[in-house]
């Protein structure tokens, strides 16, 4: 029936789980995908949309490493945007809203044809543990399956509890069960447990909406995609979101439900998501404001339900529905189902190495909710560094590890492990203190050829990043050793009102004025036969624009991330003795027997720990 010993189970087929699954399985591993339901495979449990701010970042660097996500997300996309194309390009997030139905078939299908991947319908109810290493699962039917190691994948299933009004039941999200044991399990083993909370908006009959008093969102006039491969291609016709508004009406509605809310009543006593806050949270806290935003998200190409984004609740469903009727364009909506919110167990992060196995069970990894995360896409890079991890494990290979001036999925595994988290963790471009190095359109030269060396990105996938590189430096050499005259020059900086030339000088010093942008440069003729003649596509000549004009900001904070990596360098001795540094805090002392920093520089990032405690600590360490 299955393995006698697998290289790798994942547990839970959301979005970590699925990128874990195939990650290991790509690289060779004997992997099994356990979940309590098949027909769920990496199901949209909240909106219909994959990346935006930071987090278009992080799906574009899962596909450079060799993920799924960015590919099934170019399939199954209805609209595509690049948000914040007003501002630098370290800024630049690439988001698409999605066919929830096509999404989740596109992923079982791209997993069903994966090599050396199982799959197995049933609840998980517990973890095998001997001597403190992990040796395989335990069933709800009373199965014991053996591996090498396990990847806990579990989203907000375990010990879930749904919330609508004064009503409460076991589950993992809307229409599925909870999952019991493991929580059990792992508090036996030593683990800390904590509660988070999140939540979801009410669907809606799309057919019931009067969108002539809303505001039309539609997609990108030029479509982009997430996927550096060619096998998927930008939409050539997308679908509209529309924008609308609450009012004091629709908040005076709501307010009369807050004696009958969870989140006021008691009933709800963990914390949610600071920056994703249920609409009776907005209003309460935000009191002072008249209205908030609701975009009206259709959830697919042909579907007629609609996702309510900015009203999630856990008020009453008829409190819900009563307040919805006031919201301009809905006066006569149906429901197809309330918004609720969820309770489920969590594991303080701190409790795992950067590998994101856990310092306590050997073999034993945890990726997305379960590390107190929130949002499609940072499970899913959670999930692809522990499939990866895991597979690397059983093998005996290096461990693969991403620092902080690498990659965004850096950032947030370090912040996870060095900072932990006691709400709902999402990322934001403002978490990334490299963000002009770490850009939506470059992450495939920071990461392919990473994960190209550990067997996971495949040779196509190399060769297409060499050949975009190639072609973007010898665009920028033109760029530095080509001449433009004034006569040629003078007339676009007049109409930009920028200094006229006087005499000839090289384009590049041109194209870096920042009123000279992409258009005017690709005008002159130049530009135009080195184009044509070398076949540039869009990619290249907007990676070979920021190159020049970022050129001065790229190369200091590639200086200041040097001087970061030699703090990396130095390592902290897997059994150091914080306990015989005296003249460090007693706070600095408990946080690093807590956490446990594998080097200086993570040292530094501790809470707690300040510059003169790590001058201490390189003393003690002979530095």
């Amino acid at each position: 029936m299955f393995q006698d010993v697998y290289d790798v189970i994942v547990v839970g087929a959301g979005h970590a789980g699925s990128e874990a699954a195939a990650a290991a399985a790509n690289m060779g591993s004997k992997t099994l995908l356990v979940t309590m339901s098949l027909q769920n495979i990496a199901q949209m449990s909240c909106n219909p949309a994959m990346g935006g701010i930071a987090k278009g970042q992080i799906v574009r660097e899962i596909d450079a490493l060799g993920g799924y996500s960015g590919i099934v997300s170019d399939k199954t996309a209805i609209q595509f945007r690049m948000l914040n194309k007003s501002k630098g390009p370290a800024m630049w997030s690439p988001r698409v809203q999605s066919d929830r139905m096509r999404f989740a078939e596109e992923w079982r299908l791209m997993l069903e044809q994966t090599n050396n991947l199982d799959f197995y319908q049933e609840m998980v109810s517990g973890i095998v543990i001997e001597k403190g290493k992990v040796t395989g699962i335990k069933t709800s039917l009373g199965l014991t399956i053996k591996a090498k190691t396990v990847v806990l994948t579990n989203g907000t299933f375990l010990n879930g509890l749904i919330h609508i009004g004064d009503k409460n039941f076991g589950g993992g999200r809307a229409g599925e069960g909870a999952s019991f044991g493991i929580t059990e399990d792992l508090v036996k083993a030593g683990f800390e447990a904590g509660r988070m909370k999140t939540g979801t908006p009410p669907r809606v009959d799309g057919r019931s909406l009067d969108y002539s008093k809303m505001i039309e969102q539609p997609g990108d006039e030029n479509p982009d995609k997430f996927s550096y491969l060619d096998i998927t291609k930008p939409l050539t016709h997308q679908r509209s979101c529309h924008m609308t508004y609450t009012s004091e009406a629709v908040h005076d509605v709501l307010r009369e439900g807050f004696d009958r809310s969870p989140m006021f009543n008691g009933r709800i006593k963990s914390l949610g998501p600071r920056y994703c806050p249920s609409i009776e949270d907005k209003i309460n806290r935000f009191a002072d404001k008249d209205r908030h935003q609701l975009f009206v998200e259709p959830e697919g190409w042909n579907t007629v339900e609609v996702y309510v984004n900015g009203f999630s609740t856990s008020l009453p469903e008829d409190v819900q529905y009563k307040a919805l009727k006031s919201v301009a364009g809905f006066e006569s909506v149906k429901f197809f189902r309330p918004g609720y919110a969820i309770e489920y167990d969590y594991f303080p992060p701190t409790q795992l190495k950067h590998t994101l196995e856990t310092k306590l069970v050997e073999g034993l990894y945890f990726a997305g909710q379960i590390n107190g995360t929130t949002g499609y896409e940072e499970a899913a890079s959670q999930g692809l560094m522990a499939g990866i991890n895991a597979h690397l494990k059983v093998h005996d290979k290096d461990p693969f590890i991403l620092k902080r001036n690498e990659a965004y999925i850096g950032v947030l595994i370090d912040d996870l492990i060095t900072k932990g988290t006691e709400e709902p963790y999402r990322m934001f471009t403002s978490r990334a203190e490299y963000r002009t190095l770490l850009r939506q359109d470059n992450a495939d030269f920071r990461l392919t050829p990473l994960s190209y060396e550990i067997g996971l990105a495949n040779e196509e996938r190399l060769r297409r990043m060499e050949r975009k590189r190639d072609q973007s430096d010898a665009f920028v050499h033109f760029f530095k050793e080509t001449s433009i005259s004034p006569a040629e020059a003078n007339p676009i900086l007049e109409a930009k009102n920028s200094s006229l030339m006087t005499q000839s000088d090289k384009m590049f010093k041109l194209f870096s004025r920042p009123q000279i942008e992409l258009n005017d440069i690709v005008a002159f003729d130049k530009v135009k036969e080195y184009i044509a003649e070398h076949n540039l596509d869009n990619e290249v000549i907007e990676q070979a624009e920021i190159q020049v004009k970022y050129s001065g900001y790229i190369e200091k904070e590639k200086n200041n991330a040097d001087k970061l990596n030699r703090l990396e360098d130095v390592k902290i001795p897997e059994n150091f003795n914080f306990d015989g540094i005296k003249s460090i805090s007693m706070e600095a002392r408990e946080k690093l027997k807590n956490i446990r920093p594998v080097t200086i520089s993570q040292a530094s990032r501790i809470s707690g720990v300040s510059p003169s405690d790590v001058s201490v600590l390189l003393i003690h360490m002979g530095r």
